[in-house]
């Protein structure tokens, strides 16, 4: 039979206990809730292994105008009909082609960034051919894998138009166009803004135009956007876009658009 206990005994045992709980490992507090970057969540972190792909896609061609049947031939526009293969563009009062001064802003835009450690693929190498048309555009970026695809453009608006619009497809068509096109978009806006080129007073509102009558846009599986760089009726904007050092300019802003996307 087990002796009785004493009163020193039990509070022996009591503190023995207490010493034995107090050094016990204690759970760790909860932690504390993620705080997530919505802009983050739209598109993934930079890789600094791989090479970023952007494809540049000129608007339009110089040979266009004289293949009118194939490019008027119908294509699907994204959204369940059709439109045309593609167009010749617009030009200022004197001449100056659309398609000639988005395949020289092109070529700008693509030096810049080859620079900058960036694979480039265009949709059309020289400015004598016809097409591509707007669904065979869109696939370029697809099959190229590309990490974001620009459209360059100039539109041939009422002459007391101008300014510059960024434009992506919407209402959009899959969860590219919703978030990481946006993201693209607001990119370019801001780049070619902070270069000093004043927002579209037509179009658009604050250099961004959602559109859903692009099929280039309606099409893209990657993140897609098209800048109309400027007004090529404005007198002063088709001075502008005339000179290598104002398509300079263009280029700059474009090429700055597209490398903060790509967090370069």
């Amino acid at each position: 039979m087990p002796a009785p206990r004493t009163v020193a005994h039990v509070l022996l045992c009591g503190l023995v206990l207490a010493v034995a709980a107090c050094s016990a490992p204690q759970p760790a507090p909860p932690a504390a809730p993620e705080v997530v970057d919505a802009a983050a969540v739209s598109r993934p972190p930079p890789d600094p292994v791989r090479e970023p792909v952007v494809v540049l896609d000129a608007g339009h061609n110089g040979g266009n105008g004289a293949h009118v049947a194939e490019i008027g031939r119908q294509v699907p526009d994204g959204r369940g009909g059709t439109k045309a293969c593609n167009t010749t563009g617009t030009q200022t009062a004197a001449g100056y082609a659309e398609h000639a001064f988005t395949f020289d802003v092109t070529a700008r835009v693509a030096k810049r960034l080859t620079a900058k450690g960036v694979r480039v693929v265009l949709t059309r190498t020289d400015d004598a051919g016809v097409g591509p048309c707007v669904d065979e555009r869109a696939a370029v970026g697809q099959r190229a894998g590309a990490d974001a695809v620009v459209s360059i453009h100039a539109d041939g608006s009422a002459p007391a138009n101008r300014g510059y619009h960024v434009a992506y497809s919407d209402p959009p068509v899959n969860d590219v166009q919703s978030g990481p096109a946006k993201v693209l978009a607001t990119a370019l806006r801001d780049s070619l803004h902070g270069a000093g080129f004043p927002d579209s007073n037509y179009i658009g509102r604050g250099g961004l135009s959602p559109r859903r009558d692009l099929a280039g846009l309606n099409l893209a599986t990657r993140p897609t956007a098209l800048v109309e760089c400027a007004n090529m009726r404005h007198a002063a904007e088709a001075a502008l876009v005339s000179t290598p050092a104002g398509r300079d300019r263009y280029a700059a802003g474009i090429a700055g658009g597209i490398l903060a996307f790509l967090g370069r």
